[in-house]
């Protein structure tokens, strides 16, 4: 594994004067974890930072279609040309990658953590970008890091409920049993709701291990808009129990038709419309402390659609954040 810092932001330029006319990438600024106590922030502006996670391994032993390695640039290139036409306090910056190199997931996941809890404990709010959805576990241990006494709940968009056995190495269909195994060792509570699991992508001993474990799930033939209602107050019935939540859309919960450029096509994946709604609805409970986005493979990802989705997802994600954090 490596950590590069720095990375590429290049897009259309209307002026070089005008701030009105600037959009995210000349306005964009670059964080270098390795020396990153030096690098003051606004202690005033609402701090985002983005990391990327260019790993395909965890697909890999999967059995999935590898690619999601290059979704961090993917994504990165259709946010550039976003108007920064954001509230003056938020600051946006760029922490660069974690490289899983050859098949070291389990490195890459460490140092995936570290960065994570350096980023977080030095006011920054993280944006993870995928790679595939092995970026879970390396997220969720970074968040564990900050403060052994709080295990953040989590909320996770995704097809899979990815509570597969483990065996000998984890893979990103193994994450949250990980995470299970991890919350028994330390005495902490693993609280778990998976929003849009298919019956015909789970077996039935992976929905038994999520009730003997204790966790919840919201069918994708559940999420549709005739039953929104219902969905949405399950959510908050889940959301008022927690501290806080660790969100994660991996992208394959979505319909094939609006994100083909994933590692596990979903042809009857759920209205991109609706996720975005329930997405918003948990921010603006003030309880989400980080998130990310994975199984973007821009390989399989006809126009890139499914990375100017999730540019569009980030876009509203950001500025819904905003008038959580500046309304407190």
């Amino acid at each position: 594994m490596s950590y590069k810092s720095g990375t590429d932001w290049a897009g259309r330029v209307d002026s070089k004067s005008d701030k009105s006319a600037f959009r995210w990438h000349q306005v964009i600024m670059p964080v270098d974890v390795s020396d990153i106590e030096a690098q003051k922030q606004d202690a005033d502006s609402v701090n985002f930072c983005f990391l990327g996670f260019c790993c395909d391994e965890g697909v890999t032993r999967n059995l999935g279609r590898p690619g999601a390695k290059n979704g961090p640039a993917s994504i990165r290139k259709e946010m550039a040309n976003w108007p920064a036409n954001f509230n003056p306090k938020v600051t946006l910056y760029d922490a660069g990658d974690v490289w899983c190199d050859g098949n070291q997931l389990e490195e890459a996941q460490e140092e995936l953590a570290t960065v994570v809890s350096k980023l977080t404990q030095n006011g920054y709010f993280p944006i993870l970008l995928g790679g595939g959805h092995e970026i879970a576990l390396g997220h969720f241990k970074g968040l564990l890091n900050i403060d052994l006494d709080k295990t953040p709940a989590i909320i996770n968009f995704d097809a899979h409920l990815d509570l597969r056995p483990v065996n000998d190495k984890g893979s990103s269909g193994t994450m949250f049993n990980q995470i299970y195994q991890i919350c028994q060792l330390q005495n902490r509570h693993y609280s778990y709701l998976c929003i849009g699991p298919q019956t015909y992508a789970n077996t039935p001993s992976l929905f038994a291990k999520a009730d003997e474990f204790g966790a919840e799930y919201i069918l994708a033939k559940d999420v549709v808009r005739e039953n929104l209602q219902n969905v949405s107050e399950l959510i908050e019935a889940f959301v008022k129990k927690q501290d806080s939540i660790y969100l994660t859309v991996c992208t394959d919960v979505l319909s094939a038709a609006h994100a083909p450029g994933v590692s596990a096509v979903q042809p009857f994946g759920l209205d991109p419309e609706i996720v975005l709604e329930l997405i918003k609805q948990i921010i603006r409970s003030g309880k989400v402390c980080s998130l990310d986005i994975a199984e973007v493979s821009p390989r399989f990802d006809s126009d890139n659609r499914t990375a100017k989705l999730m540019a569009v997802y980030i876009y509203s994600i950001i500025n819904t954040l905003v008038e959580m954090q500046l309304n407190k």
